[in-house]
């Protein structure tokens, strides 16, 4: 699968919602069914996707995620039979996936063996009118919103959004309840940053760009350099050489590393002299397991920083 839908060149998402209305009722005069609830009986309801209404199960059995969202659709519940190699991959995800196939979206024939009932994807995906012949299917931006906001989408499209609002609302509590004790213990003002080695390239993030970052920039409103707020902040994240890695290190340094990577850097003085790996303020994570900011992920990243910077 190509690499453009995952930020850096790893290919590294919405909907508007609709009023409702309410009907006065009496106490004894029956309440009328929804739209909504007609459908469901039917066994589809109408999700309100970036690109229109579109009908979609009202309770998914085969869903097959090609693009960024298999952590979301397993939060939820609801089986897979079909992921992205980058899902597939992750060795957090293994155990879970170990009977879903991989796919892709030029995977057609594959993808029709699977008979999916639901298709979920980035709007990137190629050969998107044929997948819609072969099952509904709904596609996101990247970035169009907020990364919380996307798994209340994602609720939406798989009819449950009450589900998804409530972790949601439990996990903003739980990080940001674990900023305060950070920031507390290192001091409110100590920066953090968050690089990356991919194929001989170093990167640095911002705020929305998996890896933690919506973490620790989001919620736990940790303070980044004022070099990665100038060149990584708008765009997500910002390659850059060795030689300057310094002025974008923070006084904490999370590095999601990658072990198929060349990391020979770490070696070298330049890195070996920065202040975070001096005083012992470098946490290394295993990309592969970072990646992303669905649920499943979300919770791992809370917890590693939680015991790195607290010792929990």
């Amino acid at each position: 699968m190509k690499r453009k839908w995952l930020p850096i060149l790893l290919g590294l998402m919405l909907a508007t919602t609709a009023c409702s209305s309410q009907t006065a009722l009496t106490a004894d005069s029956p309440k009328p069914e929804s739209s909504d609830q007609t459908e469901a009986k039917s066994g589809t309801v109408t999700y309100l996707s970036e690109n229109g209404p579109i009908q979609v199960p009202a309770n998914p059995q085969r869903v097959i995620v090609l693009s960024a969202y298999a952590g979301s659709v397993m939060a939820l519940n609801v089986k897979l039979v079909g992921v992205d190699s980058w899902s597939k991959m992750n060795p957090r995800f293994e155990s879970a996936l170990k009977n879903v196939q991989e796919v892709s979206d030029e995977s057609l024939e594959k993808i029709i063996e699977l008979k999916p009932d639901l298709i979920i994807g980035l709007a990137d995906l190629k050969n998107i009118d044929k997948l819609k012949q072969i099952a509904p299917t709904i596609t996101y931006t990247y970035n169009k919103v907020d990364y919380l906001t996307q798994f209340i989408e994602i609720g939406k499209a798989l009819n449950k959004e009450k589900e998804a609002k409530a972790w949601v609302d439990d996990f903003k509590k739980r990080a940001q309840k674990a900023g305060e004790d950070i920031k507390a213990k290192i001091g409110a003002d100590k920066t953090v940053s968050v690089i990356e080695s991919f194929d001989k390239q170093l990167y640095v993030y911002g705020n929305n760009w998996g890896r933690g970052t919506e973490i620790l920039y989001q919620e736990m409103k940790l303070p980044m350099p004022e070099k990665v707020k100038e060149m990584a902040l708008k765009d997500g994240y910002y390659a850059l050489s060795l030689e300057v890695l310094p002025k974008f290190a923070g006084d904490y340094l999370i590095f999601s590393k990658n072990p198929d990577a060349d990391n020979s850097f770490q070696q070298s003085d330049t890195y070996k002299n920065m202040p975070a790996v001096k005083n012992n303020h470098l946490f290394e994570v295993n990309a592969k397991e970072f990646y992303f900011n669905d649920p499943l992920t979300l919770d791992y990243q809370l917890q590693t920083f939680e015991k790195d910077f607290l010792g929990k």
